[in-house]
């Protein structure tokens, strides 16, 4: 039996299991070739790697805006999860698929401030508050000059 953990807290193998989730798990995570780069407070780090599936405008060869919205939804969901991990006391692995199947996104906006051009990106995110039901979340998106390319605001069902 694994030792508890004072409230608010999570095992470092309950994150590591949370980075499996939704880098192998999600199908269309992999299709965008998300990897997690950081799991730390108060920020999570999502990183991938420009491809030509991902232009949007062939002409620049930016990457579409359907992709940035997608990685700030994975990182704002990802940040409410971890959210409700630690919320949650969750420490299991059953525990935690019970808690992800409860995850789903309310309201997403997204601010495109500049073309998305790079050779990678990293996209992070944090909680702005975790309530009973909604967590709210907060994601910038920025190329690999440090550019910030994109901003969003995220509300995700966590019940």
């Amino acid at each position: 039996m694994a030792p508890q953990l004072p409230a608010g807290e999570i095992s470092p193998q309950t994150l590591l299991d949370a980075a499996r989730v939704f880098e192998e798990r999600i199908p269309f995570n992999r299709v965008l070739g998300l990897r997690i780069e950081s799991l730390g407070e108060p920020d999570v780090i999502v990183r991938f790697e420009m491809r030509d599936e991902l232009v949007g405008n062939f002409t620049r060869g930016s990457l579409h805006g359907g992709v940035i919205s997608s990685v700030l939804d994975v990182v704002g969901g990802l940040v409410a999860f971890i959210s409700l991990l630690k919320r949650e006391g969750v420490q299991s692995l059953e525990d935690e698929a019970d808690k992800f199947s409860q995850l789903g996104t309310i309201d997403l906006r997204v601010d495109y401030l500049r073309p998305g051009l790079g050779k990678a990106f990293s996209a992070k995110g944090f909680v702005l508050r975790t309530g009973r039901k909604v967590a709210v979340t907060r994601m910038e998106l920025h190329n690999d000059a440090d550019s910030l390319i994109a901003v969003g605001t995220g509300a995700y069902s966590i019940s």
